[in-house]
This record gives C-alpha cells, structure tokens and sequence, in this order.
C-alpha cells in the first residue's frame, strides 16, 4: 500500500515511495508480455475464457494478472485513482485479478492513447509476467495505439457473437492499423457450428479489412479449468507470448481517397483543378 511520506534515514537517504518499490528493482529488465482480449457481450462464458488462460500461464510458472476492464467487469475499487497496487486481488496461485471498469479513458492523453494506463498497471504489480487485458474494443484501440500487439478476439457458437468479434477487429483495423488477431471460441467441442467459425470470421477480415486471423482455440465452458491446454490454445499462447510488443511508431490510419467531382478529369485536385494529384 502507498505511504505518502518518505522514510526517514539517519544516513539521509529517502526510502521508496511505495513497497512495491523493492519489486520493481529486483525484476527491472525481466520481459513483460500483454496479451489483449476483445470483451465480447455476447459470450456468456468470458469469465471462464479468462479463466482458462490465467490457469494455463500460471502452470507455466508465470505471474499472470487479469485486468478486467469490460463493460461487465466490477466496478473498480475506490482507492484505484491513488493506488492501483493496492487493488489488485490474489485469487489462485500466480493469479491476481485487477477490476477495472472505467479506468482506461482516465489515462487518454492529448493524442487519444490510455497507454499510461498500461503502464501504471505494471508498475504496480511489477512481479507480473503476463497481463491479460479485457476490454471493449474502443477501449483496446485507446490502449494499444502505439503497441504491436496482436489481440484476441472472444466468441461463442452463435451468429451475434461473431458479428461482434467481426466489428471488434473492424475497429482495431481502422484505428491501430492492427491488421493479425486471434480467435479463443467458447463452444462445447460437439457443436456443430464450432468447426465453420473460424474459417468464416477470418474469411470476412481477409476479403473486407485485409487482416488476418492467424490462430484460433476452442474452450469448453464445461470443461476443466486446471486441464493441460490442447494443440490449438498451446501454439496460441506460444506465440501471442513470442511476439514483439516493442512500440508500433508513429502509425497514423491512411487518408481516404477524394472521391472524383463530376466533369472534372481523373487525377486533378479538388482544391486546384491544374495541378495532377500526385506530383
């Protein structure tokens, strides 16, 4: 918990601010890995998606902290806007659990990006490996803006529930230029309709966003949470943990094209009929 005035040191020197002060030094350097998931409103087994993911990491022997802040989460805890530390909740071995509805638009700065926000979470949690990050996908947009990322998109064996994740990846296309996703799918392993989803969702971002959906992974929501992961959700993980998440730059969306002006010649300016549009 934060202590707001500095320890005293007959020496003269100033003790840290906080105790997680001592975390951050003995685990500076250590990589970190985010790992951002599209919340879907329409998966009834979100919960049990996160679940299975923290419980994976963590038989891994990795710190694994779930920052839940979707539209459904739990509200946060009154003392998030001083210390977020001190919010966090251990809820199974190297598990914790921040609730975090709302946060991240209190990070936006003047360029429209929450990634302090990020930030502030591994600062307070500096022993953490690997963040799990659920968010409506305004939110992810926010706090990915300057991260490669690839996130993961969240469905279920229903029409609605594929719409959404569609529009999730639409959206992150159009803002963050994040054009590989993966999908984990909610779905008893006999559904009919579990097999065509994939194929279907990324056949939609290949033809209609120019995206790709690299990997998806079937969770049953019935299954065991604590079970070894299969093929698909292990080549998932492996690879969403190898992935460089090194600042994307200054990405900006393209321009759209002017539309042509009627009776005008193709390639003129709208501003300067005389002048070709690329000189």
């Amino acid at each position: 918990m934060r202590d707001f005035y500095p320890s005293f040191d007959p020496s003269g020197h100033s003790g840290p601010l906080d105790q997680a002060d001592g975390l951050r030094r003995l685990f500076a350097g250590r990589r970190r890995h985010v790992l951002p998931l599209a919340a879907n409103a329409h998966v009834a087994f979100s919960g049990v998606l996160l679940d299975r993911l923290a419980a994976v990491l963590a038989a891994q022997g990795r710190e694994v902290l779930v920052v839940d802040a979707a539209n459904t989460a739990p509200p946060p805890h009154e003392l998030a806007g001083v210390d977020l530390g001190a919010c966090i909740e251990t809820i199974a071995p190297r598990v914790s659990y921040l609730p975090a509805r709302g946060l991240p638009p209190a990070y936006v700065d003047t360029r429209g990006s929450a990634g302090a926000f990020i930030d502030a979470v591994q600062a307070a949690a500096p022993q953490v490996e690997v963040l799990l990050l659920h968010a409506e996908a305004n939110d992810l947009a926010r706090l990915l803006k300057h991260r490669a990322a690839r996130p993961i998109l969240l469905g279920a064996d229903h029409p609605e529930s594929v719409k959404h994740a569609y529009a999730s990846a639409k959206l992150l296309v159009n803002r963050c230029g994040l054009m590989t996703y993966d999908l984990l799918l909610a779905a008893a392993p006999q559904s009919p309709r579990a097999a065509s989803i994939p194929a279907s969702l990324g056949g939609c971002a290949e033809n209609f966003l120019g995206a790709l959906l690299r990997h998806s992974a079937l969770v049953d929501p019935a299954g065991e949470i604590d079970g070894p992961p299969d093929a698909a959700l292990a080549r998932l993980l492996s690879e969403q943990l190898a992935l460089d998440d090194s600042a994307l730059g200054a990405w900006q969306p393209s321009a759209p094209m002017p539309l042509p002006v009627p009776g005008r010649p193709a390639g003129r300016t709208a501003l300067n009929p005389n002048r070709p549009a690329h000189s």
